[in-house]
């Protein structure tokens, strides 16, 4: 029997995700640079159809035609090392298919070259991690549509569930599938960031103790604000570290990594002038967290607030700090949806919004319940040009923005940092404000390097000797 889908890189993920596939009914092929993974797979897969090679040729010969190959290798040179090892035995009409972490520029450039010699290339977003490559992820596959087609079967068959529909579409062309699940990570970033700063105010403006805070995210997450992220924040805060009897996260050290997908990010929505304050600030906090040393010196040195911090109504301050979270979160879906919106116009992609918001929901990171809304937003106005102008999440920032407000201002009087939770009220501001300080800055440019401007009273460009 020949084999249906080959895997190349035996990692957590590629293990899993080939496990996923003979669990799903497939003859799976792997291979591995080394032979230790190979054999760890083997050893797991307890008599599932996982058949291991231990050369490249003989690996791709035991696949059925058009042969399927699914690389889980660490993005940049390795994936055009493999891919190069590839060629001398695919025939036209074969199909690669990236599912790790790869810039999509990096991705697009793969696709011309592959379609030059007749093989079939997509770039494919897998997001849920460990759990979900074994037991269903998020698929964002991108690339010739008909290429797709040919793979569906078996995405479609491995991807997360959803109110019974798998959690993979086909994204559109060369490199959006990739494209779609950097601006994912990116959401991930800012999400993740926006439950911190809720934490620290529960904390340290309330004085909670992790314990209560995990049971006020225990509570949120049966309402509006249930989420992956959510759940597993209550998860984290109510961990005992088995060395101190100490609540995990308390001896957990406060410096984070990060991968380069939300730089990637950050760098394509300036390049392109798209707004992308919240999330960008995400990623400048973790950069600020790698400082730690320079934190510790500086604590003892710059001066705190003088506030004296006079007892809040916990049961009102909690309340007012849920809405500030959901409409920092809303504010910064609405920027990583604003950035697909405007990419795809500029790119000529058509990216499916309704679609990409669906399959957030089951197997991914960021999956919540509003990207239900978020989905029907689109279904009912495909032309939206913003999230925030649709009749429920104007309506939500009408009521939700007083809470953001208060919080911040106590917050920040308390020396609390807060640069999501800041960035996003900055945002809706600034976005619902019709006539900004804008004409002041064009002055300035005019003033002093003759850059001209436009009046807001009839047509034409202009310059005042000043």
């Amino acid at each position: 029997m020949s084999n249906t889908i080959g895997v190349i890189g035996l990692g957590v993920m590629g293990s899993n995700l080939a496990l996923n596939m003979a669990n799903k009914g497939e003859q799976v092929a792997v291979y591995n640079y080394t032979r230790d993974l190979t054999d760890q797979l083997v050893e797991r897969s307890q008599g599932q159809a996982i058949h291991p090679y231990f050369e490249i040729q003989d690996f791709v010969q035991s696949l059925e035609t058009p042969r399927k190959i699914f690389l889980m290798v660490t993005a940049g040179k390795p994936i055009d090392s493999v891919i190069q090892s590839l060629m001398p035995v695919l025939e036209a009409g074969d199909i690669i298919m990236d599912g790790g972490n790869s810039h999509y520029e990096d991705t697009e450039r793969r696709y011309e070259e592959l379609k030059s010699k007749g093989i079939g290339f997509l770039g494919i977003g897998i997001s849920g991690g460990e759990v979900g490559a074994l037991k269903g992820p998020s698929i964002m596959p991108g690339g010739d549509k008909e290429v797709y087609e040919k793979a569906a079967p078996i995405l479609t068959k491995i991807a997360a569930q959803a109110d019974n529909s798998p959690c993979c579409v086909y994204i559109g062309p060369k490199g959006s599938g990739h494209f779609v699940k950097m601006v994912h990570n990116w959401i991930e970033y800012a999400d993740m960031q926006l439950i911190t700063e809720a934490y620290t105010f529960l904390k340290d403006r309330l004085n909670l103790s992790v314990h209560e805070i995990a049971d006020i995210f225990d509570t949120w997450n049966q309402g509006e604000l249930n989420s992956y992220l959510i759940q597993i924040t209550a998860d984290i805060l109510r961990k005992k570290d088995e060395l101190t009897g100490l609540p995990l996260i308390h001896v957990i050290l406060d410096k984070v990594g990060q991968k380069g997908t939300g730089k990637w990010t950050s760098i394509q929505a300036i390049n392109n002038g798209i707004p992308s304050s919240i999330i960008t600030e995400s990623l400048f906090a973790r950069y600020l967290s790698s400082l730690k040393e320079e934190r510790l010196t500086a604590e003892s040195i710059l001066a705190d607030p003088d506030m004296n911090k006079q007892p809040l109504d916990k049961e009102l301050w909690i309340e007012y700090v849920r809405q500030a979270l959901y409409m920092g979160k809303v504010c910064a879906y609405t920027q990583g949806f604003t950035q697909y919106k405007m990419t795809s116009e500029l790119y000529g992609w058509d990216l499916p919004l309704m679609d990409i918001a669906l399959i957030f929901r089951g197997g991914c990171i960021i999956r919540a319940e509003f990207l239900n809304i978020i989905s029907e937003t689109y279904q009912k106005q495909p032309k939206l040009a913003n999230l925030l102008l649709s009749p429920y999440f104007a309506k939500k920032a009408q009521d939700y923005q007083s809470g953001l407000r208060k919080v911040l201002c106590e917050g920040i009087n308390a020396g609390i940092s807060f640069p999501c939770l800041s960035a996003s009220l900055t945002y809706y501001d600034s976005y619902r404000t019709g006539t900004s300080n804008a004409s002041l800055l064009q002055a300035q440019r005019d003033y002093f390097g003759a850059h001209t401007y436009e009046r807001n009273d009839r047509e034409g460009i202009f310059h005042t000797e000043w």
